[in-house]
């Protein structure tokens, strides 16, 4: 677990620091007049309170628990820094209002002695979906990274949480919001959102927490005064037109899981952790600065495939779970590929089926969701889960990637 945690550490580290680099390295292209006149970059900080209702996914969640009552109210507090491109930059014209950083939040549940005080530190975006008044606006957030604190079940000290089995887990949040302008540089954001925490089956239980629930928040924008205003032209130049072209994404991943083994028609938690080991090389056409779409020629290794447990419930026996050769534990597929493209951030869906391998639980569909952090013009990291058949949880795909034949201009004109 300790080496768990660490790795989940660095990782966040890994997709937070490269923002420093993104101005220079990431775009790699000149600056016009007006993007000098006005800085790259308007800055912007956020606080926000959250009060959301849990839901009672896991039998700890509906009174099973110490206090044997429903676990449902959960509040959190959060402080966000973000930039964006600048008022007069091409980047601000293609995606308006679009903003990207790092958030802190600290949460709060009916029950902390079971659940915890957990903290996270995440990646955000936000964007504008569509103006629907004067001075009022449709955005919609993500958030990712990683929360601890949790206090994870454990048969001796915390036997009724079946549903938080690791004290660091992963954060997901989405939401729609209404922007409502106070002042030239200040606005208000009122919404819905969804959160998930769990531990991408790298430690039993899994159950993880899920809430809904509001979100109104301060944000404001560090805006310099003295930007001198120029008026666009109403065309892009030639050299900011999207040329349609076939990319060409190679992705390295790792990471590690656990695994349930049926046995007697029951599901036995293996106390062993697996290697997880893959790649995929994927030809995408790009479509719009928005949009690409592809195949992806995928291949992994393991190590929790196939794993058996005939003598589990033996008194007698020792060893109790078998790991089958190698070459039932290897697998190659191909799966459709379709992914939504913005600055800095790509978020990307698979849908495949395993064509060479040697059965058992590499049979049926797997499907795949990435989120893929800038890092220089060509190379990125990549964050991603595999699911089987829709509603199994496989196994994380935490990697670098490098693309070929990247035609994609700069929006820093």
């Amino acid at each position: 677990m300790k080496f768990s945690i660490r790795l989940l550490l660095f990782l966040c580290l890994c997709a937070i620091v490269p923002f420093k680099a993104l101005s220079q390295d990431a775009i790699n292209a000149p600056i016009s007049q007006n993007s000098k006149a006005s800085g790259r970059f308007v800055h912007h900080i956020a606080v926000e309170f959250r009060p959301a209702y849990i839901l009672p996914t896991a039998s700890f969640y509906r009174g099973e628990n110490l206090k044997q009552k429903p676990i449902q109210t959960a509040w959190s507090g959060h402080l966000k820094y973000a930039f964006r491109f600048s008022d007069h930059s091409w980047g601000n014209r293609i995606y308006p209002n679009t903003y990207q950083g790092i958030g802190i939040s600290h949460y709060g549940f009916d029950n902390p002695k079971e659940l915890g005080k957990p903290w996270s530190i995440y990646l955000f975006q936000r964007s504008e979906i569509a103006k629907i008044g004067k001075g009022i606006a449709l955005d919609y957030e993500w958030n990712f990274g990683i929360s601890t604190g949790w206090k994870p079940h454990s048969f001796k000290h915390n036997p009724y949480n079946i549903a938080i089995g690791s004290s660091t887990n992963a954060y997901l949040n989405a939401g729609v919001y209404l922007r409502w302008k106070l002042g030239r540089y200040t606005n208000l954001a009122t919404g819905i959102d969804f959160t998930h925490f769990s531990n991408g089956n790298t430690s039993f239980p899994n159950a993880g927490l899920n809430m809904t629930g509001l979100k109104i928040g301060l944000l404001h924008d560090f805006q310099k005064r003295n930007a001198t205003v120029d008026v666009l032209p109403k065309q892009l130049p030639l050299t900011l037109e999207y040329p349609k072209h076939i990319s060409y994404d190679l992705v390295l991943f790792g990471s590690w899981r656990r695994k349930g083994v049926e046995t007697a028609g029951q599901l036995v938690p293996s106390p062993h952790r697996y290697p997880v080991l893959g790649m995929y090389f994927a030809p995408m056409y790009n479509l719009s600065r928005r949009f690409r779409t592809g195949i992806s020629l995928d291949a992994v290794y393991d190590g929790s495939a196939n794993v058996y447990a005939p003598n589990y419930f033996s008194a007698s026996a020792r060893q109790k779970f078998f790991k089958p050769p190698s070459d039932q534990q290897l697998a190659m597929g191909i799966s459709a590929r379709a992914e939504y493209i913005m600055p800095f951030f790509t978020m990307g869906i698979g849908l495949g089926s395993n064509l060479l391998h040697k059965g058992g639980d590499f049979r049926g569909t797997y499907q795949t969701f990435a989120l893929k952090i800038t890092t220089t013009r060509n190379s990125f990291l990549h964050i991603g889960y595999n699911l089987k058949d829709f509603h199994k949880p496989n196994y994380l795909m935490l990697g670098l990637g490098y693309r070929f034949n990247n035609k994609t201009p700069s929006l820093l004109h």
